[in-house]
């Protein structure tokens, strides 16, 4: 199998001055944040694309929003990464001001399984 380099997300500089890049699993892991943080109308040519967790901030943290949160984004998931992934799993935890997203997948492409979290601060 080859290997593949992409830019890495967010777009940034390496250390040579040169687009920063990064392998096959980040890029995965990119693609998700991207599906998670992404608003959906914040992008002009797919503005259904993403699940808005950033929103997320601005309600009080709880149970219900938590469990809402694991709908929104299995579905955000599965509906724009089908091709990459096999989302196996969303575990949605909330904590103090913190809301916690994990994530476990299996790559589409390789079969190998990982589990990412990703978390976003939300009023209490």
């Amino acid at each position: 199998m080859v290997d593949t380099t992409y830019m890495d997300y967010p777009f940034h500089l390496d250390g040579r001055g040169r687009c920063a890049e990064t392998d096959d699993d980040d890029h995965v892991r990119d693609l998700i944040h991207q599906v998670l943080f992404t608003n959906p109308g914040e992008r002009v040519n797919r503005p259904d694309f993403g699940c808005g967790l950033k929103r997320l901030v601005f309600m009080p943290n709880s149970d219900a929003l938590a469990a809402s949160t694991q709908a929104i984004v299995h579905g955000a998931l599965q509906r724009w990464l089908s091709k990459v992934i096999k989302v196996e799993s969303v575990a949605v935890e909330t904590s103090d001001a913190w809301l916690k997203v994990s994530v476990a997948y299996v790559r589409r492409t390789t079969g190998e399984r990982f589990v990412e979290e990703f978390s976003q601060p939300s009023t209490a």
